[in-house]
């Protein structure tokens, strides 16, 4: 068996660690502090260390320091690789790392039977069965949740961040750039960091944008309202710029709230400079909504746009968008993480190298398309015939050769220079 030595975490280990999580804990297991607020910790510099046999992580420990007490956040060890003493040397270091900060008291919360238990017991720490631990989850406010549902707006589940496949160079500009500040506000202030209050995702059609909006509203807890302009107009008699004016007002009664505006362009489109020009109310009156909405704390506006060269110069400004941020089709290595995520059941009769290469031109919802029409073939086939085969690559291939993709070479041309003009990190 190969030795294993341990190291720093380091951000690209984010998956790794989140595949030993996953194996560390039953499904049905609520654990303390659930990952997106331990991976947080570990990125926000927090005491962190991997066990690593070569390239591939085994195990993981994570510590918060808070004055002189340290809480263990997370003990998780590959299954095949306990039992082999790493529990403990991940303990030692952690307790080595604490010690430095002035830590005096450690303590650990896991539920029983948890990995690292053993470890724990082993490394002289002792369980209480005195104590009590009382948690209490915040409801959201009833006047909160008048507001919410007549916004059309909701609480999402947890893990839409950790579910997302593929897309690592866009999830970490946006998981640096805007969730860390919004999760780590204190520590952000110390170093001068002003959390962001809007952002605008841009990028090709299909390549996610609306996923990371929700996925940042999931991470974050807050409450997720889309706005949609066309059904904003079909509700009022009064005009587009009265029903934005009134979905603001409505908006300033919640307490935390991610407002997400898709095809932004369609309400702020750059301004012909006609007086009749039907556009310019609604723009203007976004315009002006805009510095209200950043004065709140735990409000975050995402708009999102196929087209960022079609939007009013005024709307691009810093003083409205903190960051601009490309969300592009996905590279060789999201492709083969996003196809994996769909590939269930197909074992190990997939080329996924071929997939991945026959895909080139494909969004992640050309490849959920794909994938699905290719298991619906094979399913077809099992009920007809009834071999045992599973979906194999010829299935998934002719799946990708009968979809038409989204991008065309001329669209990822556009969206590079659209890069270089307008994106703003």
């Amino acid at each position: 068996m190969p030795a294993w030595h341990l190291r720093d975490y380091h951000d690209d280990d984010l998956d790794q660690a989140i595949q030993i999580w996953d194996q560390c804990r039953p499904a049905d297991e609520d654990p303390v502090f659930p990952v997106s607020e331990v991976m947080a910790a570990a990125k926000a510099g927090q005491t962190a260390v991997v066990a690593v046999v070569g390239d591939e992580l085994v195990g993981m420990a994570v510590a918060q320091a808070q004055g002189k007490r340290g809480w263990i956040l997370l003990m998780a060890l590959a299954a095949r690789w306990r039992e082999r003493g790493i529990g403990s040397a991940l303990l030692a270091e952690l307790e080595r790392r604490l010690r430095a900060l002035g830590v005096r008291h450690i303590s650990a919360l896991l539920p029983a039977g948890a990995a690292g238990s053993k470890a724990l017991a082993n490394t002289g720490y002792r369980s209480r069965d005195d104590l009590t631990y009382f948690e209490k989850l915040e409801p959201l406010g009833a006047a909160n949740a008048d507001v919410l549902a007549a916004l059309g707006g909701r609480m999402l589940p947890e893990g839409l961040w950790d579910a997302m496949a593929g897309m690592e160079r866009e999830k970490q500009v946006v998981e640096r750039r805007v969730v860390l500040p919004l999760t780590e506000p204190a520590l952000a202030d110390r170093y001068g960091v002003v959390p962001p209050k809007s952002v605008i995702l841009f990028g090709p059609p299909g390549t996610g944008k609306t996923s990371f909006a929700k996925a940042v509203a999931s991470r974050l807890g807050w409450p997720f309202v889309e706005l949609f302009p066309s059904r904003l107009a079909a509700d009022t008699s009064e005009g587009l710029a009265t029903a934005l004016r009134d979905a603001f007002a409505d908006l300033a009664e919640l307490d935390s709230v991610v407002l997400f505006i898709d095809e932004v362009e369609e309400i702020a489109a750059a301004r012909s400079g006609k007086a009749v020009d039907p556009g310019h109310g609604v723009t203007n009156e976004l315009l002006k909504l805009i510095p209200v909405f950043r004065e709140h704390d735990s409000r975050l506006l995402v708009c999102a746009t196929n087209s960022v060269r079609s939007l009013d110069a005024a709307f691009l400004r810093p003083g409205r968008f903190d960051y601009v941020i490309p969300i592009g089709p996905p590279d060789p290595t999201a492709r083969a993480a996003i196809w994996a995520r769909y590939l269930r059941g197909s074992g190990d009769s997939v080329d996924l190298g071929r997939l991945v290469g026959a895909s080139e031109l494909f969004t992640p919802a050309d490849i959920e398309f794909a994938a699905r029409k290719g298991a619906q073939a094979a399913f077809e086939r099992e009920v007809a015939h009834r071999e045992g085969r599973p979906a194999g690559t010829e299935d998934y291939m002719a799946a990708i050769s009968d979809t038409r993709p989204t991008l065309t070479p001329r669209a990822v041309k556009e969206f590079g220079e659209d890069i270089d003009t307008y994106s703003r990190l």
